[in-house]
């Protein structure tokens, strides 16, 4: 027998209870936080119960008196139903209040936490997830979570406590009124059971689908520029046609099996109704029970039925909280980046800030998750006041040594660090404070020039953003504009140039004033004289500034100081005659 229960236990551990219990557990460490206004919440919602209760009595002596002619009793009793009204009335707005307050709290508490956690999770774990699915998650799941929490826990207590509290009045009144509030249990939790895995598929298919919208929409949006100039406009009304239908399907094959499920329950709730209006007919005509008592039970039956049906409810409920836990747990719960060393950065660079820090990568090994080899033995290193360059052709491997000296990948193999003389510390998430960043393309936030150079550096004056502008060259044209660095940029980078953005973007990496500067094709929109012009000024400028640039155009590289290559998966430092051959050839 211990055998059977215990094999019973471990396959519902491992199955579909399992699974939900444990996404209960992760849901518990939010609703934790908020006991006390849940306990709040439910003892109103129990305080409701008593009133509502309380009322039906009222309302059975109210009937008693009249068809009893007690003329005396009516007015003390109809005050008495007016007081309970209204009291029910203050009550339910104390009680919306209560839940408009916590599913506020709990979403909010959840959405941020929520932010700040994908923000830190491994990059490349996270890039296996589409922008538009990575946003529903975020805000559709935990908003389900938030209002969940409040329709599950505290409901629960208040609808046993409402159905106990009502089948004791019936049994305390006439005991075989309560066989009719168990006629339709059987009903429900059949049904239940036998729903349990297609509303936990359904939910599963609705998020997905809602997921697949979501970046549709936010991937054409995002987009428009280029399906504009392709001419794609009718393909993508015909892809969002598509995939409306298909919505429109998934959610009518939802809607028949609500359909099915609320005849069925409708259907018992009507039996259980006009069997007890039957039976309380029969018992008032054999004087067995008065006309206000039938009322009464007849309404503790509507109560118990109802409530049957309200916890019934609850199983969708809980099953869409899950998913939605579910789908969240799958991104919290993937590798996180390593904050530990974040003191022993800043005691790294407070102590050698001076006169500036190196970096040495030494025989790194790289391969994507496909097996495809990027790095082999790969090293190279750079110092304060140089330009180092990485060149190769597109595809080869220069935007990952950087993402890899960013410790947005990590190595299989090698070493990567920050030295100055005999003191180093590894590259780890936490070093790239120390790193300021200019990536391939358009990276301007919408906002202000001014605005977006502090988003860097909060606490810096007009004249240093007006300085970091002057070395990047943007001072050039934000000089002649109406409101000068306090004139607005729109979303992308929108009313610049690429050429214009990416002097901008230069300007915000130099502003923050970080010992290495990392360059990814960083000029790549900017003629070759002002390319030049730009690093010429970041060399001169007496800040101890490390600097790496990868570029395909090797019209700056007689500026570097070393040129690295990548050849056979490995960086392979150019001569003099190398670097000349490939200035003449391009």
């Amino acid at each position: 027998m211990k055998k059977k229960v215990k094999f019973l236990i471990g396959r519902i551990k491992a199955g579909r209870l399992g699974e939900m219990w444990k996404q209960t557990l992760w849901i518990y460490q939010y609703a934790r936080h908020y006991w006390l206004t849940m306990i709040f919440y439910t003892l109103l919602g129990m305080v409701g119960t008593v009133i509502a209760l309380l009322t039906s009595l009222v309302s059975k002596d109210l009937v008693d008196i009249i068809t009893g002619h007690q003329t005396g009793e009516i007015v003390k009793t109809f005050s008495m139903m007016i007081g309970l009204n209204v009291g029910t009335t203050f009550l339910n707005q104390i009680s919306e209040y209560a839940s408009t307050y916590l599913s506020l709290k709990v979403d909010s508490e959840i959405k941020a936490d929520i932010f700040s956690k994908i923000l830190v999770t491994d990059w490349e774990s996270l890039t296996t997830y589409h922008t538009g699915d990575l946003l529903t998650r975020w805000g559709s799941d935990a908003s389900a979570i938030s209002n969940g929490i409040l329709n599950f826990i505290p409901n629960a207590i208040i609808y046993i406590f409402r159905f106990v509290s009502a089948f004791a009045m019936v049994i305390y009144y006439d005991p075989s009124f309560a066989v009719f509030a168990f006629l339709g249990m059987p009903v429900s939790l059949l049904l239940s059971k036998t729903l349990l895995n297609r509303m936990v598929n359904n939910n599963k298919r609705s998020a997905a689908m809602g997921a697949k919208m979501s970046g549709f929409n936010q991937e054409t949006f995002s987009n428009i520029q280029t399906i504009k100039a392709f001419d794609l406009i009718r393909l993508y009304i015909a892809r969002l046609k598509q995939l409306q239908k298909e919505y429109i399907a998934m959610r009518l094959d939802f809607q028949k099996m609500s359909m099915g499920t609320s005849l069925l329950l409708s259907t018992v709730a009507l039996l259980v109704s006009y069997a007890s209006y039957g039976w309380g007919i029969y018992r008032v005509f054999s004087n067995a029970i008065s006309y206000g008592t039938m009322t009464m039970f007849l309404s503790l039956s509507g109560t118990l039925t109802g409530t049957l049906h309200n916890l019934t409810s609850l199983v969708p409920t809980i099953i869409a909280l899950t998913t939605s836990a579910g789908r969240l747990m799958d991104i919290i719960e993937m590798p996180r980046e390593d904050y530990s060393q974040n003191d022993a950065v800043e005691t790294f660079f407070q102590a050698h800030k001076s006169n500036g820090i190196s970096l040495h990568v030494k025989d790194l090994d790289y391969a994507y998750n496909n097996g495809t080899q990027v790095f082999q033995g790969a090293s190279l290193e750079a110092h304060p006041h140089e330009v180092v360059a990485l060149v190769g052709p597109s595809g080869e491997g220069k935007t990952t040594m950087i993402r890899l000296i960013l410790s947005l990948m990590r190595s299989q193999n090698g070493t990567a660090e920050l030295c100055e003389g005999t003191d180093t510390i590894p590259l780890t998430p936490a070093t790239r404070k120390l790193f300021s960043y200019v990536p391939q393309g358009n990276t301007m936030f919408s906002g202000t020039i001014a605005e977006n150079m502090r988003n860097v550096k909060p606490e810096a004056t007009d004249d240093e953003i007006i300085n970091a502008l002057k070395l990047s060259c943007a001072w050039d044209f934000v000089e002649k504009l109406p409101d000068k660095i306090h004139s607005s940029i729109k979303e992308r980078g929108g009313g610049f140039s690429e050429g214009q953005a990416q002097r901008l973007s230069i300007a915000r990496a130099l502003l923050r004033r970080s010992p290495i500067l990392l360059l990814d094709e960083a000029t790549s929109a900017l003629d070759v004289a002002t390319e030049r012009k730009v690093l010429k000024n970041i060399m001169a400028d007496e800040y101890p500034r490390t600097c790496i640039v990868t570029t395909h155009r090797p019209s700056v590289l007689n500026i570097c100081k070393r040129v690295y290559a990548i050849r056979d998966k490995k960086c392979v430092i150019l001569n003099e005659e190398e670097i000349d051959e490939m200035v003449r050839g391009f």
